[in-house]
């Protein structure tokens, strides 16, 4: 049977899965780990990838990424590859490292992000590597130490998530983890690891008004995490602003005109309603649209990260609300 077709483009939500062929380990003790992180933290950078969530198990890994200009695959085929290589060489083996391709499912944001990072970092829990989240806390090998302030990892996105639980870090750290506790409990989740969209049957809609009774499980596209025509709208969306030649410059552009303002009442820190507005509007496309990071639209705003994802909702419901469309 003919492999699917990767859903992927500049800006996209994915939740990438990795696992050891015939479950065997991927990671055999802490120098194996360490050597994937390694590679992990210098190839996020180098192809603009963001990761909002991750976790390192004996035998598969879970993460979060928003992908890059390049798309997630390219991502993904350096860091397998190249670790695949090492893995082999040290362990003095030979043969297939991963089990058939990484799983790839494109997620809904507004939707999924917590609960996927939730989900995600709650798994050495589920896997009894930790006995609770004091031992999670501490847990080196994923990323809600790093969220909780416990462990230190620069290339990990811990502003923009915590940004969904509050203003302060230290109230939103607490809300975080007040978060996760409540699903101490809730066990294994297969909706969020490739359930996909009924779309057959009418989708989430139709499953909530329980047209779906008596199907425990029904999958039609497991890459999509989202609501109906989600994925269409999403990828189409990325490949025509990219085929119509649209980069930060032409958005910038859009914005002025829209706002009757120049590029230095765009770029200045006043907080005259006007301004507000026109750099969250540039916020909004420049994240939704162009797939830019918080942090890159922080470093050119002067602003910080947490502030470019309050912005980015910001400039969502004035583009809603007014109808603005970024180009004809």
């Amino acid at each position: 049977m003919p492999r699917s077709a990767r859903l992927d483009a500049p800006g996209v939500l994915h939740h990438i899965i990795i696992r050891g062929i015939e479950r065997r380990y991927l990671f055999k003790d802490d120098r194996d780990r360490e050597n994937f992180l390694e590679r992990l933290s210098v190839l996020l950078p180098e192809t603009k990838t963001i990761c909002y969530a991750w976790v390192l198990m004996p035998n598969h890994a879970h993460f979060l990424l928003r992908s890059g200009e390049a798309g997630i695959s390219q991502l993904m085929q350096r860091l397998l590859t190249g670790y695949a290589v090492y893995f082999n060489r040290r362990h003095t083996r030979h043969g297939q490292l991963f089990q058939n391709r990484y799983k790839s499912i494109i997620c809904q944001e507004d939707a999924y992000l917590r609960e996927l990072v939730r989900y995600i970092h709650l798994n050495p829990i589920r896997g009894e590597i930790v006995e609770d989240l004091n031992g999670l806390n501490g847990y080196p090998y994923g990323g809600h130490s790093a969220l909780t302030g416990h462990k230190q990892r620069p290339w990990q996105e811990t502003r923009y998530v915590l940004s969904y639980f509050g203003k302060k870090l230290s109230a939103a750290r607490k809300r975080y983890i007040a978060y996760v506790q409540e699903a101490l409990d809730q066990g294994r989740r297969p909706e969020l690891t490739g359930g996909g969209l009924i779309r057959s049957l009418g989708g989430w809609d139709e499953v909530k008004k329980g047209r779906l009774k008596g199907h425990e499980r029904i999958k039609s596209d497991e890459r999509i995490l989202g609501d109906n025509d989600f994925a269409n709208e999403k990828m189409n969306r990325h490949y025509e602003l990219k085929s119509r030649g649209f980069d930060l410059n032409r958005v910038e552009n859009r914005v002025m005109e829209i706002f009757g303002i120049e590029r230095e009442t765009l770029y200045s820190k006043g907080r005259r309603n006007l301004q507000v507005e026109a750099r969250s509007v540039l916020c909004y496309w420049a994240a939704r649209e162009l797939g830019l990071s918080a942090t890159e639209m922080a470093k050119r705003l002067g602003m910080t990260q947490p502030g470019v994802g309050y912005a980015v909702s910001r400039g969502e419901d004035i583009v809603k609300r007014m109808k603005y469309s970024l180009g004809d």
